[in-house]
């Protein structure tokens, strides 16, 4: 049975290390320009160089992605940045337009080549012509079901196949949409997307200017093109026996907690299965964990057939049931812990660590220090965003777990396929 690859997004070094701590075989991320995520962090070339470093010193592949459709005036700046980053050993790059394509071939040749799932290949005639191109991964469109993707893996053997199977959805065709460029004037496809999508609608009737009439879907809101989020953790077996060599995690854009608690599921989800196959069943924690993370509800997608009921497979805003606090940075000789905060907490919070491999461990806070911009620890009651603190906590943990709190009347959702 192969392993498949579980693939990680990377917006920034932090988000990036947080990954790997997490348990990605690879990551993917953006430099300054020519990726689909401009308003992510992105990586500088100086930033690349650290971070393909830091993945190959820890055995993690590096996926850089250059999957935006440039314009003929924007083709002397591609070329340019091509040579730029040349030296540098990424992997692989992801790209989308044949014209880049083309371009990476004259300048990199040697350059292993993945498409992007922008490219929307469907059926495995396209995938069979990309072949013909040199393309050795698909990451095929999200639109594709389970049948057609073993279907395409059976024939065009010695094909890479990569397939979502968690994150956001876009009511567009695998995110070629052009409602952000029409409103905005900033064009998805070259990644400035604003996300219309997740917008409020309302109908004006003609005759009644200035009189706005909600879109009604449910009792919740009025968000017609808002898409729940993929998560596709219950059909892990069904995906490893279609072939596909990557599992993918959308999220370049998403938080370091989001990253983690995405990750640590799957990580253990997959690794479960794989020693064991007959065995596995999908634990009722790891879809409370997901269920912890600020999303829209989940759906299967398109992976057993067009999804026709819309009331299932829309929602109207975030659920969340957990607000992200702080990061471990370093676990001192003492064993005290130096931690970021990055949303207020205050003693008497009952504050959750989690790290790989599923540790949980919870305990309320009665005690810390605020470690001011002098260095000098001061005891306090509250810690704001931005301050660093000090605490000690009755079991092991390491650099880069992370704490959270429920948030207060909060109730956990659940998945719903």
């Amino acid at each position: 049975m192969r392993k498949p690859e579980l693939l990680a997004p990377a917006g920034n070094m932090e988000k990036l290390k947080i990954a790997i701590h997490y348990g990605a075989d690879a990551v993917y991320l953006g430099g300054e320009a020519f990726g689909l995520r401009n308003k992510a962090d992105n990586f500088s070339v100086e930033e690349m160089s650290t971070a393909l470093d830091f993945c190959h010193t820890k055995g993690v592949k590096t996926y850089l992605t250059i999957n935006s459709y440039p314009r003929n005036e924007a083709l002397p700046a591609l070329e340019e940045y091509l040579a730029q980053i040349a030296h540098l050993p990424f992997d692989a790059y992801i790209v989308a337009d044949p014209g880049v394509l083309d371009a990476v071939r004259e300048v990199s040749p040697e350059r292993e080549l993945h498409l992007s799932t922008q490219a929307n290949t469907i059926n495995w005639r396209a995938a069979r012509y990309w072949q013909q191109q040199g393309i050795h991964r698909i990451n095929l469109a999200r639109e594709m079901s389970l049948d057609n993707i073993r279907e395409t893996v059976i024939k065009v053997p010695g094909m890479e196949f990569e397939a979502f199977v968690h994150g956001a959805l876009c009511m567009s065709y695998s995110g070629r949409c052009l409602i952000s460029s029409m409103l905005t004037g900033r064009d998805a496809n070259q990644g400035e997307c604003t996300h219309p999508c997740r917008w409020s609608y309302h109908l004006v009737e003609e005759s009644r200017p200035g009189e706005y009439f909600p879109v009604l879907e449910d009792e919740n809101g009025t968000f017609i093109f808002n898409s729940r989020d993929l998560c596709l953790l219950e059909h892990i077996p069904a995906l490893v026996a279609s072939g596909v060599h990557s599992f993918k995690i959308e999220g370049r854009m998403k938080g370091i907690n989001y990253v983690a608690s995405v990750l640590r599921v799957y990580r253990q989800a997959l690794d479960e299965y794989l020693a064991s196959p007959d065995e596995w069943i999908c634990r009722p924690e790891w879809l409370d964990e997901l269920a912890k993370l600020s999303h829209r509800g989940y759906t299967t997608g398109f992976l057993f057939g067009q999804p026709r009921n819309v009331g299932q497979e829309y929602e109207s805003a975030y659920i969340r049931s957990h607000d992200f606090v702080g990061v471990v940075d370093e676990v001192q000789s003492d064993g005290t812990l130096l931690i970021s905060v990055r949303n207020r907490i205050k003693t008497g919070d009952v504050i959750e660590f989690i790290g790989p491999s599923m540790r949980n461990d919870s305990f309320a806070l009665s005690a810390f220090s605020i470690i001011p911009e002098r260095g000098a620890a001061i005891p306090a009651e509250a810690a704001n965003p931005n301050q660093r603190i000090l605490l000690t906590v009755p079991f092991a943990v390491e650099a880069g777990d992370l704490l959270r709190r429920e948030k207060i009347g909060s109730t956990c959702s659940t998945t719903n396929h």
